[in-house]
């Protein structure tokens, strides 16, 4: 590993254990409470369907941001391999350096920014 990249190195290793911390206490919030435990509601009166309708976007919303936490997870676990083998900053489309402030701006990026622009219009 290079010297030059030891500052984006522990950024990432911060990112990952915070994004991690996140994730973790999403999924004990949303995955292992009842909806009783999650409202503090403690009688046992019937569900309205509002509430069930409620409930369940509150759910899915929550699954979404794990999911993508999770995502992140993994661009920042490839992007400490690429410092590992000596490929960090190099864009992995055109092979053209990726601009510091970009690094500095998303230090898992793996595409420079026109590459990351014509991905996102579909042309990659």
């Amino acid at each position: 590993m290079k010297d030059e990249y030891a500052p984006y190195r522990k950024l990432l290793l911060s990112l990952r254990e915070k994004l991690v911390g996140k994730v973790d206490y999403m999924q004990e919030e949303t995955l292992k409470k009842s909806r009783q435990d999650a409202s503090g509601d403690l009688s046992n009166v019937p569900i309205h369907m509002a509430d069930v309708g409620t409930d369940n976007y509150e759910r899915e919303l929550m699954i979404e941001l794990m999911q993508s936490g999770e995502d992140s997870v993994r661009s920042i676990d490839d992007a400490l391999e690429r410092i590992e083998e000596g490929t960090f900053g190099i864009c992995e489309a055109c092979e053209k350096k990726i601009n510091r402030e970009r690094l500095k701006a998303v230090p898992y990026a793996s595409l420079c920014v026109n590459c990351q622009r014509e991905e996102e219009l579909g042309n990659i």
